[in-house]
C-alpha cells in the first residue's frame, strides 16, 4: 500500500513544481514586459520629451503679428530720437480651409469700403487675377492636344514641367485687350486679395496701414462678423526726431523683409511683411528692437477649421536702446559744419568741395558723441544746392589726411628703432636720385636743426621723410639713390594700423570700409606715407587713431550703444537698465609710456607753442588741449567724374581735450576744399575749435543744472528738433 501512495505524493510534489516554475515564468515575463513599457515611456518622456513637444508646438503653436512696438532710440541724454506713432490698420487672417473664391469675395467687399492703392499691382498680378475672374476663356487658350502633343515630344520630363509649360503657354496669350477690361474696382480687388495671400496660414497679414482714414477704420470695424478673417487693429509707424542718418531706416509694411535678406530673417520666424531695420542703428540692432511676436495655439475641429484661438505667450515690445549721441552736442557741432561748408562753397576755388565730416568720441569708452557729415547737392529742377546728412560718410569714405598722421609716423619710428624721443634731425629739402625736390612748407631752401617735439609743432614734412628713409635701412643724404627694405612699406603700415588707420575701427555700424591702400610703384611713395599723402583713412578712423595717442595708447572700439533698457513703464522715465555696455579694448600701441608722453608733449605744442601750427585757433583756449592739423595735396577723383585728375587739397584736423585727462578726441575732414594752394583758409582749425568750445560749454551748464546720464532713473527729454521723418518717406538720394 505505500509504493502506490510515495507514486501518488512524488506525482502531485512535481505538478507544484511544474506550476511554480511556470508561474515564476510568468510572473518574470510580466515584470519584463512592464520593465520594458516603463523603459520606453521614460525614454519617450525624458529623453525625447522635448522633441516631441516642439513637434506638437510646430504645428499647433503660431507666433502672429501683432504689431508690437518697436523699441525707442534715445540719445545719452534721454532724448527721444526715434519712437513710434500709432495709426489705424486693417488686417486678414487665411484659414487652412479657406478658398480662393472666399477671398475673393472677402477682397470685393472690403474694396467697397477703403481707398486700396494699385501701385504695386504687377503684370503678373494682372495676369493671374484675370486667369481667376475667366477660368474658362483661359482653360480654352491651350487645347488638350496641343499639350499631349508637347507630352509626346517630352517623353522623360516631369508632370510639373508640363504644368509650368501650361502656365507659360496660358500667359503669353493673354492679350492686352483682355487684361484692360479689368476695371479700376477689379485692380483694387486685385491689390487687396495679393495682400492677402502674402502671408502663410493663420498668420495675420496688414492690408492697409498707411493713410487708412477713421471713415475705412469705422466702416470695417462694424462689418467685421460679414468679413471673416478680416480685422482692425492699432499698427505703428515709425518716426525719426533727428535726422541724423546714421540711425537707419526700417521697411514700411508694403515693403517688408528686404529681398536680399529674406531667407535670413524667414529662417528666424519673421513674416514676409515685417518691418525690419533697412540700414546703419536699426539693421545693427534688429534682433533687440524688433520685440517679440505673441504665440497662439489654434484648436481645430475635423474639417480643420479654427474653433478656439488660445494665447500661449503675449509677446513683448523691443527693447528702448540709449545711443552715445549727445544730440545737443551733434546738433550745434552740425549747425557749425554747415556754416563753413557753405562758406567755402560760396568762395573761390571750390567747385571740387561737396561735403564735410566731423567725429567726436570718449577716447577711453569709445563712446561716439557726435558724428557730423554733410553733403551738398543740388535740385535737378531749380539748380539751388541744399544739404544732406552723410554722417555714414564718416566710415564709409576715406581720405588723405595729410600731417594729421605725424603722431603715427613718429611713434612707428620709435617702435622700430630708428629714433628716440629727443632725436635731432636737420629739415632740409629732400632731393633723391632722379625725383623732384620735397620739403616742409615752412623750409623751401634752408637747413634748420630740430628734434622731435619741434617736427610735430611745425609740421616738418623733411623730418618724417627722413624717418621714413631709416624704416627703409638708410640714412639721407643729398641725391642718393633711395633703395628701402621689402618689408619696408608693410612695417610702416602695421604701425598705423596700430593705431587704427588703414583698418576697420569696428564701429557698430554696418557698411564700414577701411580706406585705399596706395600703390608703391617707386621707393619714394614711402615718403608720401610717412605725411599722409598715401594711403587714405575715413574720419572715424582719424578720430579712433587719436583717441589712442590721448588715453595712452590704447586703441578703444568706437561705439553708438550706450545702454539697453526695457520699454519706459510711465513715459517719463527711461525703462529699467537691462545691460550697460562696456569698453572694448582691441590692442596696444607698441610704445612705452615715455615715448607717449613725449608725443603726446608735441601735440600740445602744435596748439600753444611759438611755431604751433594751430596756435591761432588754440593759443587762447580756456581749457588745455592737443592736436595735429593736416593739408593734404591730392588728385581728385570724387563724384565729378569730367574733372578728374584735378590737383587739390584735403584740409584735416585731429585732437583732444583737456591734455591732462584727456574726455574728448575728434576728428575734421574736408576733401577736396580748395584748387587754391596759395591763398585758403584753415576751417578746419576753425570747425575744431568752435565746436569744442561747445563741448564744454554745455558740460558747465550741465552741472550746474545737473543734466546727468544715469543707469538708475533717467527722465526722458523733449527732442530738441520739431522736424518728423517717416518711414514711408522717400529717402533723400546721396551719391558717394
Amino acid at each position: 500500500m505505500r509504493k502506490p501512495i510515495q507514486k501518488k505524493r512524488n506525482m502531485k510534489a512535481k505538478q507544484r513544481a511544474s506550476l511554480t516554475f511556470r508561474m515564476n515564468v510568468l510572473f518574470f515575463s510580466i515584470f519584463l514586459m512592464f520593465s520594458i513599457l516603463i523603459f520606453r515611456l521614460g525614454y519617450l518622456q525624458i529623453v525625447k520629451g522635448e522633441d516631441y513637444v516642439r513637434k506638437l508646438e510646430s504645428t499647433e503653436e503660431v507666433k502672429v503679428n501683432t504689431s508690437v512696438p518697436r523699441g525707442r532710440i534715445y540719445d545719452r541724454y534721454g532724448r527721444i530720437l526715434v519712437d513710434n506713432k500709432p495709426e489705424n490698420a486693417i488686417t486678414y487672417t487665411k484659414l487652412p480651409t479657406t478658398k480662393t473664391a472666399e477671398m475673393i469675395e472677402v477682397a470685393e467687399d472690403l474694396a467697397q469700403l477703403i481707398d486700396m492703392p494699385t501701385n504695386r499691382v504687377t503684370y503678373r498680378d494682372k495676369q493671374d487675377f484675370w486667369i481667376l475672374k475667366n477660368n474658362d476663356a483661359a482653360k480654352a487658350k491651350v487645347t488638350d492636344e496641343e499639350m499631349k502633343e508637347f507630352r509626346l515630344a517630352n517623353e522623360d520630363i516631369e508632370e510639373k514641367e508640363v504644368n509650368a509649360e501650361y502656365d507659360r503657354r496660358v500667359r503669353e496669350r493673354i492679350t492686352e485687350e483682355e487684361l484692360a477690361q479689368l476695371t479700376d474696382f477689379d485692380l483694387e480687388v486685385l491689390a487687396i486679395y495679393r495682400e492677402m495671400t502674402s502671408g502663410y496660414d493663420l498668420s495675420p497679414q496688414i492690408i492697409k496701414s498707411e493713410n487708412v482714414t477713421n471713415e475705412e477704420f469705422a466702416l470695417v470695424s462694424e462689418r467685421l462678423t460679414e468679413l471673416p478673417g478680416v480685422n482692425t487693429i492699432t499698427d505703428w509707424k515709425r518716426v525719426r526726431l533727428a535726422s541724423l542718418a546714421v540711425l537707419g531706416r526700417t521697411t514700411t509694411p508694403s515693403k517688408g523683409i528686404p529681398k536680399s535678406k529674406l531667407n535670413y530673417y524667414l529662417a528666424r520666424e519673421y513674416s514676409r511683411n515685417d518691418r525690419v531695420g533697412e540700414s546703419y542703428f536699426e539693421a545693427q540692432y534688429e534682433e533687440l528692437l524688433q520685440g517679440e511676436k505673441s504665440v497662439v495655439k489654434n484648436l481645430t475641429n475635423k474639417q480643420g477649421e479654427v474653433v478656439e484661438t488660445i494665447t500661449t505667450y503675449e509677446g513683448e515690445p523691443g527693447k528702448d536702446l540709449v545711443t552715445t549721441i549727445d544730440m545737443e552736442l551733434q546738433q550745434q557741432a552740425e549747425q557749425i559744419v554747415e556754416k563753413y561748408l557753405l562758406q567755402m562753397k560760396a568762395g573761390g576755388s571750390s567747385s571740387l568741395l561737396d561735403r564735410a565730416f566731423y567725429v567726436m568720441m570718449e577716447p577711453n569708452t569709445g563712446e561716439i558723441l557726435s558724428m557730423v557729415g554733410k553733403k551738398i547737392e543740388y535740385d535737378e529742377d531749380t539748380g539751388e544746392r541744399y544739404l544732406v546728412d552723410y554722417s555714414y560718410g564718416t566710415f564709409t569714405t576715406a581720405y588723405e589726411a595729410g600731417s594729421t598722421v605725424k603722431a603715427a609716423t613718429v611713434l612707428t619710428a620709435y617702435s622700430e628703432g630708428v629714433i628716440t624721443p629727443g632725436t635731432v634731425l636737420v629739415d632740409q629739402p629732400i632731393k633723391l636720385a632722379g625725383t623732384a625736390t620735397k620739403s616742409s612748407i615752412f623750409n623751401r631752401g634752408g637747413a634748420i636743426a630740430m628734434n622731435d617735439l619741434r617736427a610735430l609743432e611745425q609740421s616738418s614734412n623733411s623730418y618724417m621723410f627722413q624717418l621714413a628713409i631709416k624704416m627703409g635701412g638708410s640714412n639721407y643724404y643729398p641725391n642718393m639713390g633711395l633703395r628701402v627694405k621689402d618689408d619696408t612699406l608693410q612695417r610702416m603700415r602695421n604701425g598705423y594700423a596700430q593705431f587704427g588707420l588703414g583698418v576697420n575701427t569696428g564701429i557698430d555700424l554696418p557698411g564700414e570700409m577701411g580706406g585705399y591702400q596706395g600703390v608703391m610703384d617707386t621707393p619714394g611713395k614711402l615718403l608720401d606715407l610717412a605725411i599722409g599723402q598715401f594711403d587714405t583713412y575715413t574720419p572715424l578712423q582719424l578720430a579712433q587713431y587719436i583717441s589712442t595717442v590721448a588715453n595712452g595708447g590704447y586703441r578703444i572700439q568706437p561705439r553708438m550703444l550706450k545702454d539697453i533698457r526695457k520699454p519706459s513703464s510711465d513715459g517719463e522715465t527711461l525703462g529699467t537698465l537691462v545691460e550697460e555696455v562696456k569698453p572694448k579694448i582691441l590692442n596696444r600701441i607698441s610704445n612705452t609710456d615715455k615715448e607717449i608722453e613725449h608725443v603726446q608733449e608735441g601735440l600740445r605744442r602744435v596748439y600753444v607753442g611759438s611755431n604751433g601750427s594751430a596756435r591761432s585757433k588754440f593759443y587762447n583756449t580756456p581749457y588745455t588741449a592737443a592736436g595735429k592739423t593736416g593739408t593734404a595735396e591730392v588728385v581728385y577723383y570724387g563724384p565729378q567724374k569730367e574733372k578728374y585728375g584735378t590737383n587739390t587739397l584735403n584740409l584735416v584736423h585731429v585732437g583732444y581735450a583737456p591734455f591732462e585727462n584727456p574726455e574728448v578726441a575728434y576728428a575734421v575732414v574736408i576733401p577736396w576744399a580748395t584748387t587754391n594752394f596759395s591763398n585758403y583758409t584753415s576751417y578746419n582749425n576753425h570747425i575744431a575749435r568752435e565746436i569744442l568750445d561747445v563741448y564744454f560749454e554745455l558740460k558747465e551748464k550741465r552741472a550746474s543744472n545737473g543734466t546727468l546720464t544715469s543707469t538708475v532713473e533717467q527722465p526722458i527729454l523733449p527732442t530738441l528738433s520739431e522736424e518728423v521723418l517717416n518711414e514711408d518717406e522717400e529717402e533723400q538720394k546721396v551719391n558717394e
